[in-house]
């Protein structure tokens, strides 16, 4: 149970950031949010604020952010419609009753000559009831659509995600994968806040109760001097002496309370790939200093978004096959072993897996914001953007392709975990 409970804190929260980018930035433009959703399929809690729905669905495997102008927009009005309005006391209408009209007997029933509710906002039509003498109504800018009981609020055009700046649109899009790295940032910075960051001092940290350091006499807060009579300047200088050294008796000249020992340690031999080492069973030294925790924050981004895009290679080189990729399955079970060795660990994985979510929807891929951003690139470099249907159906083509990967990759989980 604790497992799935990290799972779904730590998922839950790479998606929350990621789409809370695209919310941030797409409200900053003036885009119309109508939903921010973590999970697909059904509704299990809703809560609307504002203009925007939040909601939580049952499928804990991704969210969205839905922007006007990005479906197909709304119900049109064609010529002959009978509807209702409800209007605010300059006579803007604030309600467009769709249908069930006799619920609002408020509502003034007008059949429709013509009407636009994205540019113009304007109605035009024949009030039921009154001379026959066209008649004309402004639409307030945050008037609803009512339809069987459930109301819309309308987004005139320069709401819609279509009618920005290029410069907008990229920067909506762009943010999700952004906010998955300022995620990593955090959570190492965090890490290093509370734990503190490795430091390159010759000092001994915790020893284990297994190992020979402790055998032998030494002391958390020892200062390493020289070993075999060779200076010790850092503590790689320390690590090297012990690996190179396996089964070979090292004499250990160190400082306590201002008073010098010498003590004899003997490295236990370890065999790894590569050879045989030697360790004592004590840990590196650290020091809690706010300034390093955040500079240790950007290393550790940076070192693992380095170290992910070499595997990113790899694939593409064939080194790494499909078999080598994980879905939700290999993340769960992942989790779980990580989750055994303590929460640090487990905020680390957080981070790394961030990153990874950063970086894949980066990748040119249709469907993901990567392929998004691909577009407008080249409406960039052709100077208009390419037809809304076309770069529709390369979407749709390239999710259907990727739950299709998904699929297999979460069978190859199964398989490799359970089978």
């Amino acid at each position: 149970m604790s497992t799935v409970i990290a799972f779904i804190v730590i998922f839950g929260a790479l998606v929350f950031f990621h789409e809370l980018g695209h919310l941030i930035f797409a409200k900053r433009a003036g885009i119309l949010c109508r939903e921010f959703a973590i999970g697909f399929g059904p509704k299990i809690f809703s809560h609307k604020k504002n203009e925007t729905t939040y909601t939580i669905r049952l499928l804990p495997i991704g969210g969205f952010v839905r922007m006007a102008g990005e479906d197909p927009e709304m119900v049109e009005i064609k010529p002959g419609h009978r509807i209702g309005l409800i209007l605010d006391h300059l006579g803007n209408a604030t309600k467009i009753i769709l249908n069930n009209k006799d619920k609002f007997p408020e509502a003034r029933i007008v059949e429709v000559e013509s009407a636009d509710i994205e540019r113009d906002l304007l109605i035009k039509g024949y009030v039921e009831g009154e001379e026959e003498q066209l008649q004309k109504f402004s639409i307030n800018r945050d008037a609803v659509l009512v339809e069987d009981g459930n109301e819309t609020q309308i987004a005139p055009y320069d709401r819609q995600f279509a009618s920005k700046t290029l410069g907008q649109r990229t920067m909506a899009i762009f943010a999700g994968p952004m906010m998955n790295f300022v995620l990593a940032l955090l959570i190492f910075i965090t890490i290093a806040l509370l734990q503190g960051v490795p430091s390159e001092e010759p000092v001994l940290g915790k020893l284990t109760s297994d190992g020979t350091a402790l055998q032998a006499g030494l002391k958390e807060g020892d200062i390493v001097q020289s070993i075999e009579g060779a200076e010790i300047t850092t503590w790689t200088d320390v690590v090297e002496m012990i690996r190179k050294n396996p089964n070979k008796e090292l004499e250990f000249t160190i400082q306590r309370d201002g008073e010098t020992l010498e003590i004899p340690v003997t490295p236990e031999e370890k065999e790894v790939e590569g050879g045989k080492i030697g360790l004592i069973g004590v840990y590196g030294p650290i020091e809690k200093s706010p300034l390093k925790s955040i500079s240790y924050g950007f290393q550790e981004t940076y070192d693992w978004t380095k170290q992910i895009f070499l595997m990113l290679g790899k694939l593409v080189t064939g080194e790494f096959t499909i078999d080598a990729l994980s879905g939700p399955v290999g993340i769960y079970k992942s989790t779980d072993t990580v989750a055994k060795s303590g929460i640090y660990y487990l905020m680390k994985w957080a981070g790394i897996l961030s990153i990874n979510l950063g970086i894949m929807n980066l990748l040119p891929i249709p469907a993901l914001d990567g392929g998004r951003l691909m577009f407008f690139a080249v409406e960039a470099l052709r100077g208009k953007p390419i037809d809304r249907h076309k770069e529709g159906m390369v979407h749709f083509i390239g999710f259907a392709l990727l739950m299709l990967l998904m699929l297999v990759v979460t069978w190859n989980d199964i398989q490799r975990f359970f089978l």
